[in-house]
């Protein structure tokens, strides 16, 4: 037994179906409006689009709405371009618009939609596009000679770049020579050494801006080999040359400030360029100067200048201390010299005299010892006060005494 499913359900499944079916994405409908009604709060029309067999729904949504040029009516034929979708809450499929166009007016845009998809799969549009220079020597100008648009450009390089030249390639703009005349002044100006292209004209309708929608045109443009800036029209419009340009301008005025930089911005900018160099060179001069003191100091450390002035405090230490050592032992050597002298002079024979005793000389040499004389032997007695001559009597030795 199958599941059960919800209403919901069912809607859902048919609206993501419609959705992934891509041969009913970006389709065109031709048929006649009938109860169409505008929602006065929302700004979405509503209407349903018959023809002889069949009707089907349709709405176009206020912001799709906002962009008519026209204003539709029931029983209008039309050619509808959009998606065909599912509205879920009431189980009705119809188309949502995104343009609508009168049916002359839709052929002929049919007509385009054809060779932008013919020129789109030869890689016209996808091409890299190539950066528009900063600061152009040249600028060649492609446009009508009595256009509004040379004034607005010419007027607009001399403002924001006057050193820039601007040189005017006149060519038709409309009409059915206009084509052939654009091809050749855009050849023109690809060979004049221009760095930039222009290629422009004043805003109108779609039949005004067609020759910028022909197949020669657009491939000229491709064809350039100066970067080229498209400006057809005004911002509401669009043509094939501008997909095929390396940038679209929605004016004139537009492409001649894209082509351009401004004075004023490039003297704000010199001028903070110029704040940073200054900057940047006093901190570089800052570090450098850094460096160079911890240089010195380093070569300093090496220097044989300072290696012998650091030897002389050295030698100047070391003889102050081998002075005070000297001054230390001299003091004690004069200390214990003193005691020397202190204790030979206790020993001194004359100071020995002068305390009362006698030295006793035989033949001019002191006598140490009593054993040393005789009975008999004569002798010379030295005391306090002179000298005596004397003859030994008798001599005792220890406790014995010899005559």
């Amino acid at each position: 037994m199958s599941s059960i499913l919800s209403v919901s359900q069912i809607n859902t499944y048919i609206a993501l179906k419609l959705q992934n079916d891509q041969k009913l994405r970006g389709i065109a409908v031709k048929g006649e409006i009938s109860n169409l009604s505008r929602n006065s709060a929302s700004g979405h029309i509503f209407f349903s689009l018959r023809d002889s067999g069949s009707v089907i729904k349709a709405v176009m949504f206020s912001r799709q709405a906002e962009k008519l040029r026209f204003m539709p009516f029931d029983g209008m034929s039309v050619i509808a371009y959009g998606n065909i979708d599912v509205y879920e809450a009431g189980g009705v499929y119809q188309i949502n618009v995104s343009q609508l166009l009168p049916d002359g007016e839709g052929s002929a845009y049919l007509a385009l939609l054809k060779l932008k998809e013919k020129l789109d799969s030869l890689g016209v549009f996808s091409a890299p596009k190539r950066p528009i220079p900063r600061y152009p020597e040249k600028i060649a100008l492609v446009t009508s000679a009595g256009g509004a648009a040379v004034g607005d450009v010419k007027s607009i390089v001399a403002r924001r770049y006057p050193a820039a030249k601007l040189e005017l390639f006149p060519t038709l703009v409309q009409g059915a020579e206009a084509p052939q005349n654009i091809v050749k002044a855009l050849e023109q100006a690809d060979s004049s050494g221009a760095d930039t292209i222009i290629l422009t004209r004043g805003g109108g309708s779609a039949e005004d801006l067609s020759a910028f929608n022909v197949e020669a045109v657009v491939m000229a443009v491709y064809g350039c080999k100066t970067p080229i800036i498209s400006a057809v029209g005004h911002e509401i419009n669009w043509t094939l040359c501008d997909l095929a340009a390396d940038l679209r301008a929605p004016t004139p005025s537009g492409a001649a400030e894209l082509a351009t930089p401004d004075i004023a911005d490039m003297r704000r900018e010199l001028s903070s360029l110029r704040d940073m160099l200054k900057s940047s060179a006093a901190a570089k001069v800052s570090s450098f100067r850094d460096v160079l003191r911890r240089y010195e100091y380093a070569l300093s450390a090496f220097s044989v200048k300072e290696k012998l002035a650091s030897r002389q405090k050295e030698l100047a230490a070391l003889r102050d201390a081998i002075e005070q050592h000297m001054r230390h032992r001299l003091g004690v050597e004069a200390v214990a010299l003193s005691g020397l002298r202190d204790m030979l002079s206790s020993l001194d024979p004359k100071n020995v005299i002068s305390r009362g005793y006698a030295l006793v000389y035989k033949d001019g040499e002191i006598v140490p010892d009593a054993a040393g004389l005789a009975v008999g032997d004569g002798v010379k007695l030295l005391m306090r006060g002179g000298s005596v001559g004397a003859e030994i009597k008798n001599i005792k030795l220890g406790d014995r005494d010899e005559v």
